[in-house]
């Protein structure tokens, strides 16, 4: 696995938008990138970041920009400015071939899985998911102290970027509301978080990967889906699959992981362990409840669900090819990732 060059004071983060552009959110955006700036990093836009779109320009120029900040010496890291929908229009376009030569380290969330989980299977390079650049403006009000900052789980990312070692945890309360449909202003936490399992306890490690299932399940079985090479390569390491549910619902959430097992993309023999985030935007349809989804995809293998993953607030960094050691006990899950 190739771990790309960590962040450090005065690193380059060059910011393109493989997905959607943000100008609908010109604020928000340049209040995340103040943060970044703030604890010494400097950026480099790509053109068309803030046109106001769900694209951020056509196929050819995301896949140009996207290409240009991996060429560019002095950009240390690449990030996406923010999720959409039509990442997956840019992968024809591109030179996997020089973007394996030419290593970064690449930050997305959502729909950038599109390239994230690619530049991992294919290419071997780890990839962070959990956050786009525009996301590092969110701050966190306590309901005791009153007092306002940076949510600890967007202190980790930063310190995950930089190669500290970092042990995740799982919260104990989160945000029932999607961030971004939150009243403005600090936020508070205001859900108590309560995680499921199959498993009593799980000390377990293994190759991570996954990202937005929404998108996994359109890159199955096209070239851009490199399951085959990496869980070959990396099976005895055992793998650990996580999945961030946008808003699929409970019946298509249920033949999406089917369909995973039936291609052979989730292989038990090998699994160690399966995370699952909370579901964004909840539909229980068919009289199948999501416990009853997950349970029956996955009889056979260890299952941690509504877990601090994804699109819910706050949510886990991960960093897809890495080494994962995973420790579950007593309902409380801690993560720390190896770059072996």
């Amino acid at each position: 696995m190739i771990y790309p060059r960590f962040l450090n004071e005065n690193s380059i983060i060059g910011i393109c938008a493989p997905s959607a552009g943000v100008g609908h959110k010109i604020d928000s955006f340049n209040e995340s990138l103040h943060l970044l700036k703030e604890r010494g990093f400097r950026t480099w836009e790509t053109e068309h970041v803030r046109v106001d779109d769900p694209r951020g320009g056509d196929a050819i120029q995301r896949a140009a920009e996207l290409t240009s900040l991996f060429l560019q010496k002095d950009v240390e890291a690449v990030f996406s400015a923010s999720g959409g929908d039509f990442l997956c229009e840019i992968l024809p376009h591109l030179d996997w071939e020089m973007l394996r030569e030419h290593p970064k380290l690449l930050m997305g969330a959502s729909d950038p899985t599109g390239i994230l989980y690619p530049l991992t299977t294919l290419c071997e390079i780890a990839t962070f998911y959990g956050n786009n650049a525009g996301s590092f403006d969110t701050l966190l009000k306590d309901p005791a102290s009153g007092k306002i900052a940076l949510p600890g789980y967007l202190e980790d990312a930063l310190d995950l970027l930089q190669g500290k070692d970092v042990v995740q945890e799982s919260s104990k309360m989160h945000l029932g509301t999607p961030a971004f449909l939150a009243p403005e202003g600090p936020l508070v936490y205001d859900t108590p978080t309560v995680y499921k399992s199959t498993a009593d306890s799980l000390h377990v490690t293994g190759r991570c990967i996954g990202g937005c299932i929404d998108v996994l399940k359109d890159l199955a079985g096209t070239p851009y889906d490199g399951a085959d090479l990496f869980l070959d390569r990396y099976a005895g390491d055992g793998i650990i699959w996580y999945f961030d549910n946008f808003a699929l619902s409970s019946a298509v959430l249920y033949r999406t992981l089917l369909q995973l097992r039936y291609a052979g993309r989730i292989r038990p023999q090998e699994t160690r362990a399966i995370l699952i985030g909370r579901t964004c935007f909840e539909n229980e349809e068919a009289d199948m409840t999501y416990d009853d989804a997950i349970r029956m995809a996955f009889p056979d293998i260890p299952v941690i669900w509504d877990m601090d993953i994804g699109h819910t607030t706050p949510h886990f960094t991960m960093v897809n090819g890495a080494l994962l050691n995973l420790d579950w006990e007593n309902g409380q899950a801690k993560l720390r990732f190896q770059y072996q």
